[in-house]
């Protein structure tokens, strides 16, 4: 850059502080969402002063900053992944199969909240809560009821389910096994990931120890047995709900991919390998260019982790792949047709940020489960942006930007910050058992909603633009009779199954969960034999315990 230029922007802002006094800006400072300054215009210099080969790269070559493809969606377009789950297997099936006659390519399962800790719907426990944010699996034949007519050889499954993956992952293996599927070619992820479930989402079963023990044991037989699953999606998506910023998205994320990959090295598996397998999943928050440049820094910042920490000489283990969700903390019961303009630019940025699988949210979403008209609008601002925006067309169109690589590389050093920190005290596990996340996560949640409700951060027909506008109508509710129909259909699998057998494979789960054996493959005979969800967990719950709450120490 000539001195002749700078010269003149020098002269430039000078000047423009006379322009100030006439006409003064709306606000006396600007943020980001996440409370990062952002300067009146950018030059050149405002970004780290690192070569184009290290900062940005080519596309598809390490350090990935500009995507993991090298044309990206010029080959195909991501996945649009439509999460999905209400009620009975039965009409969830239903809406998976109108999702796919309507042009989505991947299926996302959303499970009830008793299957999301490990409870049968005849708990006590469960009652009242049966199938009603999610789908409610008790055995392999919900499993069976819930991809029916799908096959599962072909098609591409995401699974939202965390402390009971394993289990969730060995009924989908005996529902494949059992249409007739090549176990080695199925193909979609389980989320998996324990330790952002401590202080943000809270659906655990066991203390960080033994569910760090489940999950390696998932990455090391699905490395043998099912080669082309994505055995863990290390999320920042929940974490990001839970009221944190832009930069502790990533670094709390990032922080946990961390402590998985070492917990995977410790026991014995290769780097270079399970590495592969690692995907991510992100939110895509209100702030436009903040979440392209944070999808951007998150994308470089692993590929140096897995290459100078842990060594990965495999191009494809440095690769940070992502799903992507819209923020649904962004949307509003008030005016909800607002939220379809919401969707629309947090869908657009984490394309212009590289996403490889996008689910968005349906404008109802504040107020109940998603119509299924609502879902066809979803559907169709992906497939617009996709078809008819022009932005999949080009390669990472926004690089070079000198705002958006600024606030790459002000997201990276700061989220960088983070994961020192977490590394001074012990790592990710550690740092969940002190609850120094989640006391992170709780001050920007809380300083956050300070800024809404003082109108400082302007929330369109919340706090300001409001309008009385009548409650909507067509709101998708679930059948109570869900819960009546899962607890006789447990009756009667129970009293018709192989008694005897189902006690002997929960009696050898419990001796291998004793011992320092695999747990999948006794999780995966317990399956067959019709053991539900919930004795199989109660047999881990005598073993491991139950988790409580950080320690705070």
């Amino acid at each position: 850059m000539s001195e002749e230029f700078k010269d003149k922007v020098t002269n430039w802002e000078t000047k423009f502080k006379e322009t100030l006094v006439k006409r003064p800006e709306r606000q006396q400072e600007f943020n980001t969402i996440s409370e990062l300054p952002v300067k009146r215009v950018y030059w050149p210099w405002d970004s780290d002063e690192r070569d184009l080969e290290s900062g940005l790269g080519i596309p598809g070559s390490y350090p990935f900053t500009r995507g993991v493809q090298p044309n990206m969606y010029r080959g195909r377009f991501w996945t649009m992944r439509q999460y999905a789950g209400f009620g009975s297997a039965e009409e969830t099936n239903e809406r998976f199969k109108y999702l796919i006659s309507q042009g989505q390519t991947g299926l996302s399962v959303a499970f009830d909240l008793p299957t999301q800790i490990g409870y049968d719907s005849d708990m006590e426990i469960s009652a009242g809560e049966v199938g009603k944010v999610g789908v409610a699996i008790d055995t392999v034949e919900d499993i069976k009821r819930l991809f029916d007519g799908i096959d599962l050889a072909v098609v591409s499954t995401s699974m939202t389910i965390n402390s009971p993956a394993a289990i969730l992952l060995a009924m989908y293996i005996t529902a494949a096994e059992e249409q007739g599927a090549d176990v080695s070619k199925l193909r979609g992820t389980i989320q998996n990931d324990i330790l952002k479930e401590y202080p943000a989402r809270g659906t655990y079963i066991f203390p960080p120890k033994p569910s760090m023990r489940i999950i390696t044991d998932i990455f090391a037989f699905c490395n043998q047995n099912v080669p082309q699953w994505n055995t863990i999606s290390i999320s920042g998506y929940h974490i990001r709900e839970a009221g944190s910023t832009a930069v502790q998205e990533v670094a709390f994320t990032l922080a946990n991919g961390i402590a998985y990959v070492q917990a995977a090295i410790d026991a014995g598996l290769e780097v270079n390998s399970f590495g592969e397998r690692l995907s991510f999943f992100f939110n895509s928050h209100q702030d436009f260019l903040e979440e392209i440049a944070k999808f951007r820094a998150a994308r470089r910042m692993w590929s140096t982790i897995m290459k100078e920490r842990f060594g990965a000489t495999n191009p494809r283990a440095m690769m940070l792949r992502f799903h992507t969700q819209t923020a649904g903390c962004t949307l509003t019961a008030q005016q909800p047709e607002n939220n379809v303009v919401r969707v629309a630019f947090q869908a657009m940025s984490a394309v212009l940020g590289g996403t490889q699988s996008l689910h968005t949210n349906s404008r109802d979403e504040a107020l109940a489960l998603p119509s299924q008209e609502s879902v066809q609008i979803a559907l169709r601002t992906q497939q617009v942006i996709g078809y008819e925006s022009g932005v999949a067309d080009t390669v990472d169109p926004l690089a070079g930007s000198y705002y958006i690589e600024a606030l790459t590389d002000e997201i990276e050093r700061r989220a960088s910050e983070y994961i020192k920190k977490i590394d001074e005290m012990g790592g990710a596990v550690r740092a969940v058992e002190c609850g120094y996340i989640e006391d992170e996560i709780h001050e920007s949640a809380y300083s956050f909603q300070k800024a809404v409700e003082s109108g400082e951060r302007v929330i369109v027909g919340v706090n300001r633009f409001q309008t009385d506008t009548p409650y909507p109508t067509g709101l998708l509710r679930v059948d109570p009779a869900v819960g009546k129909r899962q607890v006789e259909r447990l009756e009667k699998l129970r009293a018709e199954r192989n008694n005897p057998a189902v006690t002997a494979a929960l009696e050898e789960l419990r001796k291998t969960a004793q011992s320092n054996g695999n747990l999948m493959p006794p999780i995966l005979k317990a399956v067959k034999e019709r053991a539900t969800l919930g004795e199989i967990c109660n047999v881990l719950r005598e073993i491991f315990g139950e988790y409580t709450h950080a320690s705070h120490c």
